[in-house]
């Protein structure tokens, strides 16, 4: 997975943005400028972790190029900072799912404010705070390293042996997606379920099975108890992944 870094796009490469590029730089952070163009996005992306988009006066992106950037930055969960007029960062704001834009600055920039701003939210994504949080519950420790292995690089992951351990663990953590074995001894995944939908502070979380039963009568077993969704165990690794960001994606619509 490339190193995260800044991209710094604009219309043209001013000094004003050869200043930011350097800070940003100088704040021990890989950064590059790239014009406002499709192409050129596309080919210095992989491990753009934040955009600043940086207008001077009466400048902007054109539609495409900025749908282009919201579908690339919605994928890879990347954030934006516009950095411009007034009128026009909040035209940015508006256009924009609000969730895209971490932080905006109006011209002229405070360099330090801004240089702070960015060496927060790259220290941040670099410690994993921004990633999505997932507990894998299963009674297996084989599979649950194994599934961890799998997410521990795009997500945040903790695990937990039973049943009753996941719903202890959760009064005092929170995640977004559990992955919930649907056969357990002891507790079962279906008595799992129940329990954390019976409680308002679990009643909300996502839950999607593992089961490791593929014949019709299991499959639609786990079906009915109308869970966000459910993967065969025999799921290979990438299937997951993409599985997992789409429901993601999804859910950020």
């Amino acid at each position: 997975m490339p190193k995260q870094h800044v991209m710094v796009t604009g219309a043209k490469q001013t000094f004003l943005i050869r200043v930011a590029v350097k800070k940003i730089q100088d704040a021990g952070f890989e950064c590059v400028f790239v014009p406002w163009n499709i192409d050129d996005i596309n080919k210095n992306w992989d491990g753009t972790a934040l955009v600043v988009l940086y207008m001077d006066e009466g400048e902007s992106p054109h539609e495409d190029v900025l749908h282009f950037l919201v579908d690339k930055m919605s994928e890879e969960y990347s954030v934006m900072i516009p950095i411009g007029e007034k009128e026009d960062v909040a035209e940015i704001c508006n256009s924009i799912p609000k969730e895209l834009v971490y932080q905006k600055f109006i011209r002229p920039v405070n360099n330090e404010a801004f240089v702070k701003t960015v060496s927060e939210l790259m220290n941040k994504m670099e410690s994993g705070e921004f990633k999505k949080r997932i507990l894998v519950v299963d009674d297996d420790p084989t599979y649950l390293g194994v599934i961890r292995d799998w997410l521990k690089e795009p997500y945040k992951v903790a695990m937990a042996s039973s049943g009753l351990q996941a719903i202890k663990w959760l009064g005092k953590n929170k995640v977004d997606l559990i992955l919930l074995d649907h056969e357990m001894p002891i507790t079962g995944g279906p008595q799992v379920l129940e329990m954390l939908r019976s409680d308002p502070e679990t009643s909300s979380i996502p839950v999607m099975f593992l089961t490791g039963k593929s014949d019709k009568e299991s499959v639609m077993e786990v079906v009915a108890l109308k869970p966000e969704g459910y993967f065969l165990k025999t799921i290979e690794k990438d299937e997951l992944l993409q599985n997992l960001n789409e429901f993601f994606m999804k859910r950020k619509g």
